[in-house]
């Protein structure tokens, strides 16, 4: 069985944008995740990280390419298997931690496994050890307001591993926190790769943490390097 998670094949992006008309965002990007590396994903600002995390994770399509997560190929396929892949299989992190404000930590976590079919016990269960496995066990009925910076952010980490996804996009996760708190956060994230076989792709500015990852790649004139 095939230890891949993600397999990005000859992806190619625009857009129209006035002046000076056609942008090429992507210009075949090839990119292949494997199950428990974490690798960072390197660019300047506006270079296009976003647009590859969306494609990647299903959000958007490319314009041409292959986009394989889990082993499935989703060219081709309609909305409603997309959102089905996507929810099963894809995990999103994001700079500003997007947690429900009127839901404890724990509920957080538990609302994606309930809107994905499993019971409340056992989605309740899932939470506690996830949260526990990045030191939050004594926040889970916590709402995020009563929470630190790092505290949200290792919580949306949780919600985005709710479902067990094979693959984990972060779009600079750790780029909202101080120095210190971004590297509590960051082996936080490290372990979760570590500890549950995911793989995750990362994009960030910060070269120290990009340093500590399986590997970089990095995004010039549309095309992935590394």
């Amino acid at each position: 069985m095939s230890d891949i998670t993600l397999d990005l094949k000859d992806i190619s992006k625009s857009y129209l944008q006035g002046k000076p008309g056609q942008v090429d965002v992507l210009r075949g990007a090839n990119l292949t995740l494997h199950a428990g590396e974490a690798v960072a994903l390197v660019a300047p600002s506006g270079a296009g990280k976003s647009t590859l995390l969306h494609i990647a994770g299903l959000l958007d399509a490319p314009d041409t390419g292959q986009v394989i997560v889990g082993g499935t190929d989703a060219a081709g396929r309609g909305d409603r298997t997309r959102t089905a892949l996507r929810r099963r299989d894809v995990g999103f992190v994001y700079q500003f931690h997007h947690l429900l404000p009127e839901f404890s930590a724990e509920e957080n976590i538990i609302l994606p496994q309930l809107a994905n079919g499993v019971s409340r016990r056992k989605a309740q269960a899932r939470a506690r050890d996830l949260l526990a496995r990045v030191g939050l066990d004594g926040r889970a009925d916590h709402r995020p307001a009563a929470m630190s910076g790092g505290e949200q952010q290792r919580a949306a980490f949780c919600r985005a591993l709710a479902n067990g996804p094979k693959v984990l996009l972060a779009d600079e996760p750790t780029g909202n926190l101080d120095p210190a708190t971004a590297d509590q956060v960051f082996a936080a994230l490290m372990d979760l790769v570590r500890g549950t076989g995911l793989s995750a792709l990362i994009a960030t500015h910060n070269m120290d943490l990009a340093a500590r990852m399986d590997r970089t790649v990095r995004l010039e004139n549309g095309v992935l390097k590394g």
